[in-house]
């Protein structure tokens, strides 16, 4: 006889190259204290190994949505995204994942909570980490999701049916920033130099689309942009000095006030980013990727490990950075790009994302929309215990 305390009704589905558990917001704790305390029982933390939950032992599968019908005239459901820390008793809400986004439509189309319609339904998702509205387009057939597809994604073994991701007016997610700054660039600059404990001056661009980033160039840090997830996440150096530029960059966006305290007061934003010329690279499963094929090398930091891919929310970003006049990722970009399909390298392969935007008369950018591809797999439901 089952006589745990908790039965939580969920589904575990993986939205582009993570995965997580999707909750409906009605069946968890009103009470944040309450809720993330199961949330960490629930998902076995903290624990490396995450053995005694569901739980992945990586950031990019200890991963959380919650989802509820929406009271706004503009969006169908709201959704917030909670990052569970693997090794540590904490639950941050600061920031969205663009991941797991994509299986928000999918989970709202599941649970009816908004109507189907085919070949395609649009869902209009409202993120509540930073107030913005994504829309979906997530294709169905006989009144259902169709998850089946021809369509990949770079980290993603397979096909599956593609999703849609538009992220509307993307720029200013932060709930605080410096007066002087504005919704893209909330230090105000296009490029801000960071004094960094026990290396020097780094030259970044912390841009805020989707979410927060902090970018750097690559060899700024002795990196090539080539490196892959092994190669960092067993230097313990440069994973401190990379952490030092995120939590100085925090400490900057009032984030934080002590660099040192970023990884546990706001370890999500800003996402550490590193950028670099196009160039031949090899992916981690040996695939080599000529430098034609692409607009720029990236790599992203993730809970201060190494991004295994590239997070959605950090391409939707990239790409707003990518028209920003004298931006640090600009000044690495392919002269030529096509804005409407930037090719962004990283560790598993190659994504492109797109930005609509003007330009005004004093030459500053108007970031009207950020989008991109996604793909999803509804893996499981069932009932949580904890």
């Amino acid at each position: 006889m089952i006589n745990k305390a908790h039965h939580i009704p969920c589904m575990i589905i993986r939205g582009g190259t993570s995965k997580g558990l999707y909750f409906l917001e009605r069946d968890l704790p009103t009470d944040t204290a309450q809720r993330d305390e199961l949330l960490l029982n629930i998902m076995g933390s903290p624990d490396e190994k995450q053995i005694n939950g569901l739980g992945g032992a990586a950031s990019v599968t200890s991963k959380v949505a919650i989802v509820g019908v929406s009271s706004r005239a503009d969006a169908d459901v709201d959704y917030t995204f909670c990052q569970v820390s693997v090794d540590k008793p904490l639950v941050s809400t600061k920031g969205n994942c663009g991941n797991i986004s994509s299986g928000v439509g999918p989970f709202a189309i599941e649970k009816g909570l908004v109507k189907v319609t085919e070949p395609v339904t649009q869902v209009r998702v409202f993120n509540t980490n930073t107030n913005k509205l994504i829309v979906e387009e997530v294709a169905c057939e006989n009144g259902s999701v169709k998850y089946d597809g021809d369509f990949a994604i770079a980290g993603v073994p397979g096909t599956a049916s593609p999703i849609k991701l538009k992220f509307v007016r993307p720029a200013g997610t932060l709930k605080t920033r410096p007066t002087e700054g504005t919704d893209l660039l909330p230090t105000g600059n296009a490029v801000d130099t960071l004094d960094v404990p026990g290396f020097g001056p780094v030259e970044v661009s912390i841009v805020d689309a989707a979410n927060p980033l902090v970018f750097v160039k690559a060899s700024d840090l002795g990196l090539t942009g080539k490196e892959l997830p092994s190669e960092l996440d067993n230097d313990p150096e440069k994973l401190e000095l990379l952490e030092k530029v995120r939590g100085m960059a925090a400490v900057k966006l009032g984030l934080c006030d002590d660099y040192t305290r970023s990884a546990w007061e706001t370890p999500g934003i800003p996402k550490m980013t590193f950028v670099a010329p196009a160039a031949d690279y090899t992916t981690v499963t040996g695939h080599k990727i000529s430098a034609d094929k692409i607009d720029l090398l990236s790599r992203m930091m993730s809970m201060q490990k190494t991004h295994p891919t590239y997070a959605m929310t950090g391409a939707m970003c990239t790409a707003a950075a990518a028209i920003v006049p004298g931006s640090v990722v600009q000044q690495v970009l392919r002269p030529d790009v096509d804005t409407q399909f930037i090719r962004i390298a990283h560790p598993g392969g190659i994504l492109e994302a797109g930005v609509d935007y003007t330009v005004g008369e004093d030459g500053s950018v108007d970031v009207e929309d950020t989008f991109g591809f996604r793909t999803a797999n509804l893996l499981a439901e069932g009932t949580a215990f904890c």
